[in-house]
C-alpha cells in the first residue's frame, strides 16, 4: 500500500508531520481530516531502502492463522455483547501481542473511524485478511449477523490450519531424514574418502572397482561441489520463477496431482479445502457466483481453480454446479453426487460441510499412510547409500596384508 507523507495542524494549533498508509491520496486526506487535523501538505512519500530490506526480512513478525482465529472469536464475543465495532477493535488492539497484527487492527480501526465499512477496511490489509475473510465479513455486515460470521470464520480458520498442519507434518520427518542423509553422504565423500585415498595410494596396489568409482566421485565433488550447490540453488530459483508464471503454475499444479502417493493426497486436500470454503461462504449468505470467485482465488491449485471458474460460468448460464464439476475430472464421483443431492434438497451448505469433514478424515488417513511408506523408503535408501560407501572404503582393508606385502 502506498505511503503518504503529510504536514498538518492539530486542534491545539501545533504543526505535525507524519506518514500514513492509504490506497490513494484522497483516502489519505479523508483519514487525516477524520483525525481532526487541518491538512497543509500531502504527497507520496519517497521509498526508504531500509523499509524495502525490512519487507524482505524472513524473520519479521507476520500475521498467523492463530492470530486471526483468536481475533475473530474475541471480536465475535464483543459484537454479540453489543460493543461498538470501533471500541471492540480498540480493546483487542491493546491485547494483541503480535506487533504486525496490532498495527493491522489499528489501521482497520482508523479506517472505520474515517467512514469506511469494516469489509473495505480489512480489504486494504491483504497480508492479514484474505479475500475469503473479507467476503464473509461483507456478508455479515449486510445481513446484520457479523458476530455469527466471525464465529464461523474462526471455526473455518482452525479447520484449515489443522489441515495444513497435517500435510506439513507428513512431509517434515522424511525431509529432515533425507537432508541429514545427504549431508552425511557429502561429508563422507568430501572429507573422509580423501584420507582413505592417501592410505590406499601408499600401498601402490590395484584397488577394487567399487573403491575406484567411490574415489572418482569424491574427487569430482571436491573439485565441483561449489558449482553443484550453485547449480541446485539456480535450479530451485528457476523453478520458483517459472511457477510464478501462469503457464508454470498450470503445468506444475497439473503434474503435482499425477505424482504417485503425493498426487492423491493433494487432490483430497484440494477437495477438503474447496468444499469447506464454499460451504462456509454459502452458509454465511454470500451469493453463489461471488462465493465461487472467492473459492477459486483461494484454491491453491490452478487445475482446481479452472474447474471452479468453469462451474461458475455454467451457473451464470443457468446450469447447476455438479455437472461442470463432473466434466472437469478433478473431483471424485462421491463429491459430485453429494453436491448434486445438496442442490436438489436446498441443503448445499450442509452437504458441503459433510464432504469437508469426510475428506478431512481422508487426508488424515492419507497423511499417516504416506508417512508410514516414506519413512522406511528414506531410511532404506540412506542405509544402502551409506552402506555402499562404507563397504567400498573397507574392501581394500580385507586384503591389507597382501597389499602391505607388495608395498614392501
Amino acid at each position: 500500500m502506498p505511503l503518504f507523507s503529510y504536514k498538518a495542524k492539530n486542534t491545539s494549533g501545533e504543526t505535525v508531520n507524519g506518514t500514513i498508509d492509504s490506497p490513494d491520496q484522497l483516502t489519505a486526506s479523508n483519514k487525516l481530516r477524520a483525525q481532526r487535523l487541518i491538512l497543509l501538505e500531502i504527497s507520496l512519500a519517497k521509498k526508504d531502502p531500509l523499509e524495502a530490506l525490512k519487507k524482505l526480512n524472513p524473520f519479521k513478525p507476520s500475521v498467523t492463522a492463530k492470530d486471526l482465529v483468536l481475533f475473530s472469536r474475541q471480536l465475535s464475543t464483543l459484537v454479540s455483547a453489543g460493543v461498538p465495532i470501533v471500541q471492540g477493535l480498540t480493546i483487542l488492539t491493546e491485547q494483541i501481542e503480535n506487533p504486525a497484527f496490532k498495527k493491522v487492527v489499528d489501521n482497520v480501526s482508523e479506517d472505520i473511524k474515517a467512514g469506511i465499512s469494516i469489509a473495505e477496511a480489512m480489504k486494504k490489509e491483504p497480508d492479514a485478511f484474505s479475500d475469503l475473510y473479507v467476503a464473509m465479513i461483507k456478508a455479515g455486515e449486510v445481513g446484520g449477523i457479523l458476530d455469527v460470521i466471525l464465529e464461523r470464520l474462526s471455526a473455518y480458520l482452525e479447520a484449515a490450519d489443522e489441515l495444513k498442519g497435517k500435510v506439513k507434518g507428513a512431509l517434515m520427518y522424511p525431509s529432515i531424514v533425507a537432508f541429514i542423509a545427504c549431508c552425511v553422504t557429502i561429508f563422507l565423500l568430501v572429507v573422509v574418502i580423501p584420507t582413505f585415498e592417501e592410505i590406499f595410494t601408499s600401498f601402490g596396489a590395484d584397488l577394487p572397482l567399487p573403491t575406484k568409482v567411490l574415489i572418482a566421485i569424491s574427487r569430482f565433488l571436491q573439485s565441483y561441489v561449489i558449482f553443484l550447490i550453485l547449480g541446485v540453488i539456480g535450479a530451485a530459483v528457476a523453478v520458483v520463477k517459472f511457477y510464478k508464471t501462469e503457464k508454470g503454475k498450470f503445468l506444475i499444479d497439473e503434474y503435482s496431482l499425477r505424482v504417485p502417493m503425493f498426487g492423491e493426497m493433494l487432490r483430497k486436500v484440494a477437495v477438503a479445502k474447496f468444499t469447506r470454503t464454499l460451504g462456509t461462504l454459502v452458509k454465511s449468505g454470500v451469493p453463489i457466483l461471488q462465493a465461487l470467485d472467492t473459492v477459486a482465488q483461494t484454491a491453491g491449485n490452478k487445475i482446481v481453480e479452472k474447474a471452479i471458474l468453469t462451474a461458475k460460468e455454467s451457473i451464470r448460464e443457468g446450469e447447476k454446479i455438479a455437472a461442470p464439476l463432473k466434466k472437469s475430472g478433478v473431483f471424485p464421483p462421491m463429491v459430485i453426487q453429494m453436491i448434486s443431492v445438496g442442490e436438489e434438497t436446498g441443503n448445499l451448505d450442509t452437504m458441503l460441510t459433510k464432504i469437508a469433514d469426510f475428506y478431512d478424515q481422508e487426508v488424515d488417513v492419507a497423511v499417516k499412510g504416506l508417512t508410514s511408506m516414506i519413512e522406511p523408503i528414506v531410511i532404506c535408501v540412506m542405509g544402502i547409500v551409506i552402506g555402499a560407501i562404507v563397504i567400498a572404503m573397507f574392501m581394500p582393508m580385507f586384503s591389507m596384508g597382501s597389499l602391505a606385502g607388495k608395498a614392501g
